[in-house]
């Protein structure tokens, strides 16, 4: 009859009526994430604002690359197991003396932020910003995501390994910590990525910095381990 009360709405579509303020806050934050990451993409091409600047992006874009840093950390290690054994040729190794070098710290470091950054890439599938050039140094398929930033996460390890493992002068400290900011920059800057990407990458490369460090195995952590060598 006509005075019957109106049957209640489903659920579903009460939700729908009535998003949540969380799903509310998250769309807003998304939409300023897109739109300030397209206004500061002031590099991602030849015709933009500071498009003039692009090379000089792309060559800090490769100081980041994992490459480089894998093929360097490898080169140190050779060249310091080689220096030792020139130092003292007939004496041989102390036990454990290879894994006290902090770059054998660096490398299993470097290794888990490649795997950690595909593995999240593959799993949240966030395409790169639209205007983004596909035209980076050196990339896998995962590389077509954009969440997170490698390049980031491998910023804020790096930068991390170097002031807690390298006695430098308090400028050269600074010019690590600039590095990785800029590094970090430019991503959004060349139209790479968008600012969240960035922001996650360097959370998550300080934070696995830390997991790499605490569960490694060393003569200063682990000498009854090393005793036994």
């Amino acid at each position: 009859s006509g005075g019957a009360a109106a049957a209640p709405l489903p659920e579903e579509d009460c939700m729908k009526l009535n998003p949540s303020f969380v799903g509310i806050a998250l769309s807003s934050l998304l939409a300023i994430d897109l739109w300030a990451s397209k206004r500061l993409g002031v590099c991602a091409g030849e015709g933009s604002a500071w498009g003039s600047a692009r090379p000089l992006m792309k060559v800090i874009e490769v100081s980041g690359h994992g490459i480089p840093w894998l093929l360097g950390t490898f080169y140190g290690l050779c060249q310091s197991d080689s220096s030792a054994a020139r130092e003292q040729p007939s004496a041989p190794l102390a036990h454990g003396s290879a894994f006290s070098n902090p770059l054998f710290l660096s490398l299993p470091a470097l290794l888990l932020d490649l795997v950690m950054v595909a593995v999240v890439k593959g799993l949240v599938k966030r395409p790169r910003p639209t205007h983004n050039k596909m035209d980076m140094f050196v990339t896998i398929s995962v590389d077509k995501y954009s969440f997170p930033s490698g390049h980031a996460t491998r910023a804020a390890l790096v930068c991390r390994f170097v002031l807690r493992h390298l006695v430098l002068a308090v400028p050269l400290r600074v010019l690590v910590v600039l590095w990785a900011l800029i590094v970090s920059i430019s991503r959004v800057m060349l139209g790479r990525h968008n600012m969240t990407d960035v922001l996650f990458g360097l959370l998550l490369g300080y934070a696995l910095y830390g997991v790499v460090e605490h569960c490694w195995l060393s003569p200063a952590t682990a000498p009854a381990l090393f005793a036994l060598w």
